[in-house]
């Protein structure tokens, strides 16, 4: 692991740290083959938009309810369990995909939940290893690598579930790519078991840092803006998907699609982790906010698949720009806030549940939207509003200070 040492800068980097990447990136490459698919696999079943919003909003609800559970057992038992059974509900999720099968429909809620389950579980119990492993040196670092990680799985995972779904007829190729994600969460949670044990003791009190709010105005600025960064994610993050495959028909455009968009990210990470510091931060993310805002336009009028790989080129350039430094200014206003130490773990239930509160706000409109309107008339107007949301990021974080705290 010396070329990461030498890529941190020199910063030494601990064995857990170097685990968590691992495990991180394994579920970045069983996302980036699987993720994409089930949301068409549903499509394929019920051709109705409205599904898959009732799909990703069950995926959402459950998920706020496991995030405060998963942080009160955070806060009585070692971390690292947490992160297994996030680690175990996501594999269920898959086994639980190729027993319904064709039938998928039928059990959206099942889905959905278990599905939710296991990110509640799952990113709680990261995001505090994260904010635990890493340190203001080395955050930048983390999170500019993760995304490289999550790049290089883009690449490699949506072009081979596309090979494989299209080589076999019906929906046996899907069943060999879900098997396949079950497979890398299982060792998953076998690396989960060399990780430091990390108990916590203390109270678990999240109302309480959600008062904080109150009298931290950083901390305000920053939920805040989490709670936009999820009105954008909860409808864009699978109405792209289906948009390919409603204009190509192939599972394997598809995967190209991925492999362009993940391909540019990997580089674009690279960059942003290379080069993206804490003094210009704030201009990164204001850079990608305004670019992921212009790239709708690619979407709402005369949608074509060469369009669409226009999108896909553009994000792919936004999104590091304007995550890496936002989730580090996250982090670093959760270490300067109230008991940072003795909290982190009710710090980062309390970022979680805006970011999926935006997300909930979303599926929710596009449900409703959907249902009163109709797709064609209301989907565009609705994803210009909705897009909107990753530029708003900018005008909360623009007006943090850690120093003045």
């Amino acid at each position: 692991m010396s070329f990461l040492k030498k890529w941190a800068g020199g910063a030494d980097l601990p064995k857990d740290l170097n685990l968590l990447l691992i495990i991180g990136g394994l579920y970045a490459l069983s996302g980036a083959l699987s993720n994409t698919f089930v949301n068409v696999y549903l499509w394929k079943q019920s051709g109705r938009f409205i599904d898959l919003g009732i799909y990703n909003l069950s995926v959402v609800i459950l998920q706020v309810f496991t995030f405060i559970l998963a942080g009160r057992w955070a806060k009585k038992m070692d971390r690292t369990i947490v992160l297994r059974m996030g680690v175990i509900f996501l594999a269920l999720f898959y086994l639980t995909v190729l027993i319904v099968g064709e039938h998928a429909t039928s059990f959206l809620f099942l889905l959905g939940g278990v599905l939710g389950i296991g990110y509640g579980f799952y990113w709680l119990a990261f995001n505090v290893l994260t904010f635990e492993i890493t340190e203001p040196h080395t955050r930048d670092f983390f999170n500019g690598f993760m995304g490289i990680l999550g790049s290089a799985g883009g690449m490699i995972g949506p072009i081979m579930a596309g090979l494989i779904i299209s080589r076999f007829d019906k929906y046996f190729g899907y069943t060999i790519v879900f098997g396949l994600s079950l497979t890398l969460f299982t060792i998953a949670v076998i690396l989960s078991f060399y990780l430091k044990r990390r108990p916590a003791h203390g109270n678990y009190l999240f109302l309480r840092v959600i008062k904080e709010r109150q009298n931290n105005f950083n901390w305000k600025l920053v939920t805040n803006a989490h709670f936009f960064q999820g009105l954008r994610e909860g409808t864009f993050a699978f109405v792209i998907s289906i948009f390919v495959f409603i204009t190509t028909g192939s599972e394997l455009a598809l995967g190209t699609y991925g492999l362009v968009n993940s391909g540019i990210s990997f580089l674009a990470y690279f960059l942003v982790s290379r080069y993206i510091k804490k003094n210009n931060r704030k201009r990164a993310i204001l850079i990608g906010g305004i670019g992921l805002y212009l790239s709708i336009m690619l979407l709402v009028f005369d949608l074509s698949y060469l369009k669409l790989l226009m999108y896909a080129s553009l994000i792919a350039i936004c999104y590091p720009l304007l995550l890496v430094p936002f989730i580090s200014t996250s982090y670093d206003v959760i270490g300067s806030g109230w008991k940072a130490e003795e909290m982190r773990i009710e710090y980062v239930v309390v970022k979680e549940l805006f970011l999926n509160g935006g997300r909930m706000i979303s599926l929710l409109a596009f449900i409703g939207s959907v249902y009163i309107f109709g797709v064609d008339r209301s989907l565009p107007y609705l994803l210009l509003i909705l897009g909107a949301g990753h530029t708003c990021i900018y005008f909360f974080i623009r007006k943090v200070n850690i120093k003045a705290r």
